[in-house]
């Protein structure tokens, strides 16, 4: 395997300290009733607690969230609060992007000098998204004009197109056949309930608690509702919403969390589950594309990657990657040739939905859980960031010196 400079050489992700929780779809758990920042707080000093991290050990806080929530002004002061820490920190915002872009941040923290431990924290709530309401200086009703957050998924300001209709455009462009997509979204849920049934989700995936403001229990999440098992000819009957783009070759939106450290590599061996795994910062890269056709924009990120690390896929243990259409994938394997099988041999957000803010992060998990699992390796992460953006990120596991 090529060797190359790392982007952060001082910056690693403690192997184990990290954890999602399942992705119950939209209105399908009691996440629509409680503040979204509170319970990512709560959920993440619970995970920390059972990865045997202790508490005072964080320093600061990275947040990433794409929908408003109340008491969203405090951003990360208030969720540590949420957690029992007093800790400083920001809050980060890349419409899909998020997850991976508060990862890379909090990488950044560390290799400047700044902290030793920083803590990234990602979530969202689509169930029951507030509705903004605006000043409309132009009317005599000041607030006149109001938007749902939802209206950003049917229209984008730059185009006037739905995000429905940037994956038909791009499917036409490549001239992907329906057929192709079908068997993309038939893979990846056999790989969903593979990665379920050989326990490999329960590492990573923390059932937790629902807490009312008075701390009473109120519901628990244990499991990514909305995800069943499908047939291709349950998807060959779907009717086609734009070209190649059925119910059941787009991913649908949902709730969660999911977190991760980042530190300096002394305190990444006093934190690790296995000090002898070391989890490094490569490299990224982002694109952008023409108005419209986002699902090429992260394949062009992941070109723009490899040429700036002088990899090539070949040299891929893992490759994970957002994909809220089938068509993403099979676009990749259109311009990169590689086999989209070999994508998300343990699930993807096609199948387990798309909260936004956690989805790259929880797919970075999953993407680093499997490496260590292959004994080491170059794991790939990208995925799109609305519109026509793209970004791609690189992370080397070495395991007891190997790669």
């Amino acid at each position: 395997m090529k060797t190359t400079a790392t982007m952060f050489p001082r910056a690693r992700i403690p192997y184990g300290t990290w954890g999602s929780s399942y992705f119950p779809a939209w209105q399908t758990s009691g996440l629509a009733e409680v503040n979204v920042g509170q319970f990512a707080g709560e959920a993440m000093g619970r995970i920390l607690g059972l990865r045997k991290v202790p508490s005072h050990a964080l320093e600061y806080l990275v947040i990433g969230s794409t929908i408003p929530w109340h008491w969203k002004f405090w951003t990360a002061p208030l969720v540590a609060s949420c957690m029992g820490r007093r800790l400083p920190g920001y809050h980060v915002e890349q419409a899909c992007a998020t997850g991976l872009q508060a990862v890379l941040l909090g990488g950044a923290e560390v290799e400047s000098g700044a902290k030793d431990v920083v803590g990234v924290l990602t979530f969202d709530r689509t169930s029951d998204s507030p509705v903004g309401v605006f000043p409309e200086r132009r009317a005599h009703q000041r607030t006149h004009a109001i938007a749902d957050v939802w209206d950003n998924f049917g229209f984008d300001p730059a185009t006037g197109k739905a995000m429905i209709a940037a994956a038909g455009m791009t499917a036409r462009k490549y001239q992907v056949d329906r057929s192709e997509t079908d068997d993309v979204a038939f893979l990846r849920t056999q790989q969903y309930f593979a990665a379920k049934d050989s326990g490999f989700l329960d590492r990573v995936l923390v059932p937790l608690d629902l807490l009312t403001v008075a701390g009473r229990p109120m519901g628990r999440i244990d499991e990514d509702k909305g995800v069943r098992p499908v047939s291709r000819g349950a998807l060959r009957a779907q009717r086609e919403l734009d070209t190649c783009v059925t119910s059941g070759t787009q991913t649908h939106a949902s709730d969660g969390m999911a977190t991760l450290l980042v530190t300096s590599p002394e305190r990444a061996r006093e934190l690790s589950a296995r000090p002898e795994i070391e989890i490094r910062f490569v490299g990224k890269a982002e694109a952008r594309t023409e108005p419209s056709l986002m699902p090429e924009a992260p394949t062009f990120a992941v070109q723009r990657l490899l040429e700036r690390t002088g990899l090539a896929m070949d040299d891929i243990a893992v490759a994970k990657n957002h994909n809220p259409f089938a068509v993403n994938d099979v676009v990749f394997t259109r311009v990169t040739g590689y086999d989209w099988r070999k994508l998300n041999r343990t699930g993807c957000s096609l199948v387990w939905g798309h909260p936004q803010g956690p989805t790259l992060t929880r797919s970075l998990i999953e993407g680093l859980e499997e490496a260590v699992d292959l004994g080491g390796g170059y794991v790939l992460v990208f995925g799109c960031a609305a519109g026509d953006v793209g970004i791609a990120a690189l992370f080397e596991v070495r395991e007891g010196g190997r790669r």
